[in-house]
């Protein structure tokens, strides 16, 4: 249960820090593309408990700006920017650790691991886009869940026929996830709590895309690549 109630804590601080986030956030300087069709499907199996939530948003922008985004190395800066914003709206308080082989999400210390994922798997062509990190195990994970779900992002480029302007779909989804929340405690708990702040937080991580700000890879596996 100790476990249990840590997950909940870090629900809390999500929720704390983000809201602290926004707040900020909205002095931000000028956007360069605009935020639109912003929209949240979650779903759970009946019979195997497992979760499904998806968080999508279009953004429009001059297509010149598009294709200068649209290389390998912008897509592992993109996947970059997520971990990022997950550490900057919970002011410091979710960090995310690097090594070879995995991605950890602690809470402050290294011994609190929120989720470890795989490293990230890349697939990219002249109109999509996709990293996927596979969920290993965690704190926020039920023991039947280890190994089994995956986090993803994945994006799509479309021109906008008779404009100058492109659009840059743009998908976070998690699939086959079993909270450990759910299990231990209940599904509404779950609900309300790390379901809800997820996508919080995935909102606000598509929101602040509007300002093309894409974080530098902590790994750069494509950068040599431009």
């Amino acid at each position: 249960m100790t476990e249990t109630w840590i997950a909940v804590a870090a629900g809390a601080a999500l929720t704390a820090g983000l809201s602290s986030r926004l707040l900020i956030g909205s002095r931000r300087t000028r956007p360069l593309a605009n935020i639109v069709n912003l929209e949240n499907e979650t779903s759970v199996d009946p019979d195997s408990g497992a979760v499904r939530s998806v968080q999508t948003a279009d953004l429009l922008l001059d297509q010149a700006a598009l294709e200068e985004i649209w290389t390998p190395e912008h897509l592992e800066r993109l996947a970059r920017t997520y971990w990022r914003f997950l550490t900057r709206a919970t002011l410091g308080l979710i960090r995310v650790r690097y090594t070879a082989t995995e991605r950890t999400v602690v809470l402050l210390l290294p011994p609190l691991r929120l989720l470890t994922f795989q490293a990230p798997e890349y697939e990219m062509d002249d109109t999509h886009g996709l990293v996927r990190w596979r969920i290993a195990r965690g704190l926020l994970v039920s023991r039947r869940g280890r190994g089994r779900g995956y986090l993803q992002i994945a994006v799509r480029r479309s021109v906008d026929e008779g404009s100058s302007r492109a659009r840059f779909h743009v998908e976070v989804a998690v699939t086959n996830f079993y909270p450990s929340i759910a299990s231990r405690l209940s599904r509404p708990v779950y609900n309300a709590t790390q379901s809800r702040i997820h996508v919080l937080v995935t909102y606000g991580f598509l929101r602040s895309l509007a300002r093309l700000d894409l974080a530098t890879s902590r790994i750069g596996r494509f950068a040599a690549q431009g």
